[in-house]
């Protein structure tokens, strides 16, 4: 179970995400890798801007069942979405 903030700031990613037109999205990609090896302490593969936010999803629920609790997760989601918006 995902602290409620974090699960909404999850799904307001997501579906920002599926949004974004794919020249976009495909721009964006190497900002959210970013992101996702920060918080899974490791590189993950690139498999494209249609399975990142699975991706995402994944890494997001095992940092929040890890040390921290996924502590200023949702503010950094929130952040992360935002920029995709700019």
């Amino acid at each position: 179970m995902l602290p409620p903030d974090v699960e909404r700031e999850l799904d307001r990613a997501v579906r920002r995400w599926r949004q974004l037109p794919l020249d976009r999205a495909a721009d964006a990609l190497p900002e959210v890798h970013d992101f996702l090896a920060e918080v899974a302490g490791e590189e993950l593969p690139d498999l494209g801007p249609a399975v990142v936010m699975d991706q995402l999803r994944v890494v997001v629920f095992d940092s929040c069942r890890g040390e921290g609790g996924g502590a200023g997760l949702a503010d950094r989601l929130a952040s992360l979405r935002l920029h995709w918006s700019g």
